[in-house]
């Protein structure tokens, strides 16, 4: 039984961990928040900031002008707009931080949940699960069958069985923005 219990805890954590670096691509419409360190106090204002990756999928900063920005991962963008300071011999070693502004409008992202008290859009989260996703929408209705919640992902769906398997990283899944989440009667 103990040998269970720390299983199944070193699975969660293991989930957890995967979670945190899992990070998604930018794309345009996307948020970001820019952070720089290292560099005068005087323009640490001027690029400290709130962007939007533009629709061909570029963010204009000081001294560098367009950088791209799609398809890239927040860690990726940030070394690589440190990587053009050293290069364009701007900075000598800045320190920028990227990430995506989860404060959003139209264009944050979401995971769609229907079959549920509150049905529509969900803001999705990094390391939000189909359980999470389903319980921020209010939960199933009283007729809803946690028992064979489909997923579809890109054109494919696949089905999962909630009921008993919620926490369980085989069953309860990592959700992506853009999911469409059904929970059945």
């Amino acid at each position: 039984m103990k040998t269970i219990f720390v299983l199944l805890v070193s699975l969660l954590t293991l989930q957890q961990l995967w979670a945190q670096s899992g990070e998604l691509p930018l794309r345009p419409g996307d948020r970001i928040t820019i952070s720089v360190g290292a560099i005068p106090d005087n323009e640490v204002a001027q690029i400290k900031g709130v962007y939007t990756v533009s629709d061909n999928g570029t963010i204009n900063l000081l001294h560098i002008g367009e950088v791209r920005a799609s398809g890239l991962k927040p860690s990726a963008l940030q070394r690589a707009i440190e990587q053009t300071y050293i290069r364009e011999e701007i900075y000598t070693r800045p320190n920028v931080l990227v990430s995506i502004d989860s404060v959003g409008g139209a264009d944050m992202r979401q995971v769609t949940v229907t079959g549920v008290v509150k049905p529509g859009g969900v803001p999705y989260q990094q390391g939000m699960t189909l359980s999470r996703a389903i319980m921020s929408a209010g939960g199933p209705t009283p007729f809803g069958s946690m028992k064979k919640v489909k997923l579809l992902r890109g054109g494919r769906a696949s089905v999962h069985n909630l009921s008993t398997g919620i926490g369980n990283p085989n069953v309860d899944v990592l959700v992506q923005p853009d999911d469409q989440i059904i929970v059945p009667e």
